[in-house]
């Protein structure tokens, strides 16, 4: 990100539309509705934005933007766009192969612009991995294509929920993602385990402005290994890593039972929790947060947020889609943005 940037004066966000006859149109539509303080650019086909917005009958005006303009906010129901053409007109609800090459194309459009600080963040709508596979594209989702773009050697799935009326802020990190369970014990390694907690806790600092981050840690059995009773990868593995990092001024509270953890008693004195796999920490996060979740890349040298939710193909074009989750990571993604341009050296 240049250093020309404060964090007072307006920046672009990238906003990629996700998969073209999904809900991520009417999402950006929705949000567009609303003035914003900083200038949002949706990378998509105009074509394509406009056609929705007819379809669900809001009305939008799309201003085309160049990257080297000066940033300019649109009032509420216009937003900037930087046009990407669709192979084929999309139908809402219809998949097409056809334009998997255009949902890449707008990714990359999206994070070079970010590599480049054309963009403070990058935002995503929802992609569909099966038809960009079956268009012969090998594609396992938005953290490992950006991952491999950006040449990183490891990122930590984060996911945050905000706080409401009814329910505390919750973020969870995770140690391992999308692993059968048979293999998530071999795959928790000390050099593994200590790169998600250093790169955890750097964001918590740099992405989120928390000086002193206080994480609380999942132990991976039931009763974190009851003692070596119920297994030792709390004894072997968890443990001794924390121990080090502690050593190095971390604050870390585990391995705790993952029964107990989530609960107010610790959650109210902790800034982030780190569970050891995806079905340990995210039913508890979606369950207080689903709607207004955000999935946040930690680890890349881009800030990168996303929805909490699939393309909902029967929603498309309907009216019914709930932008709740979108709008959370456009807040989510300015913050951090802010955050940034803050803890970087001027």
């Amino acid at each position: 990100m240049p250093n020309t940037l404060n964090s007072t004066s307006p920046f672009r966000i990238a906003i990629t539309a996700g998969e073209p006859a999904g809900i991520g149109p009417d999402l950006i539509v929705a949000i567009a509705q609303s003035a914003a303080q900083h200038e949002l650019v949706v990378i998509a086909d105009g074509n394509l934005l406009e056609q929705r917005a007819k379809q669900l009958g809001i009305p939008i005006r799309l201003n085309p933007v160049q990257i080297d303009d000066a940033v300019k906010i649109n009032p509420a129901g216009q937003i900037s766009l930087l046009h990407c053409p669709m192979a084929k007109p999309a139908i809402a609800g219809q998949l097409d192969c056809a334009n998997a090459e255009y949902v890449l194309e707008t990714l990359g459009i999206a994070a070079n612009g970010c590599i480049k600080g054309q963009f403070a963040a990058m935002v995503t709508a929802p992609v569909n991995k099966a038809v960009i596979n079956d268009a012969g594209i090998p594609f396992s989702g938005h953290t490992e294509f950006l991952e491999q773009l950006t040449g990183t050697n490891k990122v930590v799935m984060l996911l945050a929920a905000q706080k409401t009326a009814t329910a505390p802020a919750l973020r969870v990190a995770l140690a391992t993602t999308h692993l059968p369970v048979s293999a998530i014990s071999q795959s928790i390694t000390s050099d593994s385990l200590q790169q998600v907690v250093e790169i955890f806790h750097n964001a918590l600092q740099t992405q989120f402005g928390i000086a002193d981050p206080h994480i609380l840690v999942a132990g991976l059995n039931p009763h974190a290994g009851e003692g070596g009773h119920l297994g030792r990868e709390e004894i072997e593995v968890i443990s001794p890593v924390l121990d080090q990092l502690r050593l190095r001024g971390m604050h870390l509270t585990g391995p705790l039972p993952a029964d107990t953890l989530f609960t107010p008693p610790y959650l109210e004195k902790a800034d982030g929790v780190l569970a050891m796999y995806h079905d340990q920490g995210l039913p508890v996060l979606k369950y207080l947060g689903f709607g207004r979740a955000v999935n946040i890349t930690l680890g890349l040298p881009i800030i990168r947020t996303s929805v909490d939710h699939g393309t909902a193909l029967d929603l498309a074009g309907t009216g019914k889609a709930d932008a709740g989750s979108l709008t959370a990571a456009l807040e989510q993604a300015i913050e951090m943005a802010a955050s940034s341009i803050l803890t970087t050296p001027q």
